[in-house]
C-alpha cells in the first residue's frame, strides 16, 4: 500500500482543480463542440505561443525581432578600401585609353592592386575561417548582393592585379605580346568590375531588414560611389597629381554629391532615420559628411581662384579631408545600423 500513496491523492484534482476557472472554460468548449460540430470561441491562449506572442513591445521569445550585425572593424576599413580600390582603378583606365600622364596611370593601378589584395585579407579576417570565403564562391545567385559582390570582388582583384604587374614588367624588362596582352586584359577586367566593387557595398547594407539601411537603400550606392571616387582622387592628388584637371573636376563633382546626400539625410523625417542623426552615429555621420562634401567642395573651388603655390596647400587639404571623411562615413553608416537594429521598436514605424 506505501506504494500506492502517491496516487491516493489523484481524485481530488477533480474536486479541488489547480484552476478552475480555465477547467471550466474548457468544459464549456467541449460543450459547443458536441453541439455545434464547431467552437466558435476565441478559446485560451497558451503562454508563450509562438507567433501571436511575437511583438514589437516583447519580440519573439524575449528576443529582439532584428538581429544586429556581427561586423567588426574589418569591414568598415573594407568597405572604404573597395570604394577607393574600385573608384582608381575607374580612373586609371579612362586615363589610360585617353593617353594621359602615364604615372597617373601607374599609380592609379597600384592604388588598385593595393585594394584588390588588402579587401580579401580584411573579408577573410571578420569571416574569422579562410574556408567561409570559399563557400561563397560554390554558387553564383544575381538576385544576391552577397554573392555577386564576392565574385565582383574576385574578378577586380584578379584584374587590377594583372594590370599592376603587367604595367611594372613592362617598364622594367620592356614591352611583349605576352604583357601586352596580360595588361589589356588586366585593364579590362578592373574596369568592368572596378565601378561595381566601388559601391556594390551600398546595395548590400541595404537589402538587409536594418530600418536605418533599408530605408536608405535607394541612395547608398551613389553615395557610396561618389564616397569612394572622392577618397580615389584624393589619394592620386596626395601622390603628386594635385596639377590634373579632370582629377579636380572629378574631386569637385563628387564633393557635390555628397552635399547633396547630406542635405537629403537632413531633410527627412523619419523616427527610424534617429540613429543618422542623433548619439555617436549621428555625430560620425555629420563629421564625415562635412569632411567629404562642403569642406573639399569649398576648398576646390577656392583653389581655382587662388596664387598656384596657394592652390596646391587648398587641394593638398581637400584630399586629407576627403580621404578622412570617406573612411568616417563608412564607420557611421556601420554604427548607425547597430543603433537601428537595437532600438527594434522604431523599425515599425518606417513606412
Amino acid at each position: 500500500m506505501g506504494a500506492l500513496a502517491p496516487y491516493a491523492s489523484c481524485g481530488d484534482i477533480w474536486t479541488n482543480p489547480p484552476n478552475l476557472r480555465r477547467e471550466q472554460r474548457l468544459l464549456e468548449l467541449r460543450h459547443e463542440a458536441e453541439r455545434h460540430g464547431r467552437v466558435t470561441a476565441g478559446g485560451i491562449r497558451p503562454r508563450g505561443a509562438p507567433f501571436p506572442m511575437a511583438s514589437p513591445d516583447t519580440g519573439y521569445y524575449g528576443i529582439p525581432l532584428l538581429k544586429q550585425h556581427p561586423w567588426t572593424w574589418e569591414i568598415p576599413l573594407y568597405f572604404f578600401v573597395g570604394g577607393a580600390a574600385g573608384a582608381a582603378a575607374v580612373v586609371g583606365a579612362i586615363a589610360h585609353y585617353t593617353g594621359a600622364d602615364p604615372k597617373l596611370v601607374r599609380d592609379a593601378r597600384w592604388i588598385a592592386a593595393a585594394g584588390a589584395v588588402i579587401s580579401p585579407a580584411l573579408l577573410v579576417s571578420d569571416l574569422g575561417r579562410p574556408e567561409r570565403f570559399l563557400n561563397v564562391l560554390r554558387v553564383f545567385k544575381l538576385r544576391s548582393p552577397m554573392s555577386v559582390g564576392v565574385w565582383t570582388l574576385l574578378g577586380f582583384s584578379g584584374g587590377a592585379a594583372a594590370a599592376a604587374f603587367a604595367g611594372f614588367m613592362r617598364d622594367r624588362y620592356g614591352p611583349s605580346l605576352p604583357l601586352r596582352v596580360l595588361e589589356n586584359a588586366g585593364q579590362a577586367a578592373s574596369l568592368a568590375f572596378g565601378l561595381p566593387f566601388s559601391n556594390y557595398t551600398g546595395v548590400l547594407i541595404g537589402a538587409t531588414s536594418i530600418p536605418v539601411w533599408n530605408a536608405n537603400a535607394g541612395n547608398l550606392p551613389l553615395h557610396f560611389g561618389a564616397s569612394g571616387a572622392s577618397a580615389a582622387v584624393g589619394l592620386l592628388e596626395l601622390m603628386g597629381h594635385h596639377k590634373n584637371r579632370a582629377l579636380q573636376a572629378i574631386g569637385l563633382g563628387a564633393a557635390i554629391i555628397e552635399c547633396w546626400e547630406g542635405w537629403r539625410i537632413e531633410s527627412r523625417e523619419l523616427s527610424g532615420l534617429d540613429p543618422l542623426k542623433h548619439g555617436t552615429s549621428g555625430t560620425l555621420l555629420r563629421a564625415g559628411g562635412a569632411l567629404s562634401g562642403p569642406v573639399p567642395a569649398v576648398l576646390r573651388a577656392l583653389s581655382m581662384a587662388t596664387s598656384k603655390e596657394r592652390s596646391r596647400s587648398l587641394r593638398r587639404w581637400a584630399s586629407v579631408s576627403a580621404v578622412a571623411g570617406s573612411l568616417l562615413t563608412r564607420m557611421a553608416w556601420l554604427h548607425a545600423g547597430h543603433v537601428s537594429a537595437r532600438d527594434w521598436r522604431q523599425p515599425l514605424e518606417i513606412p
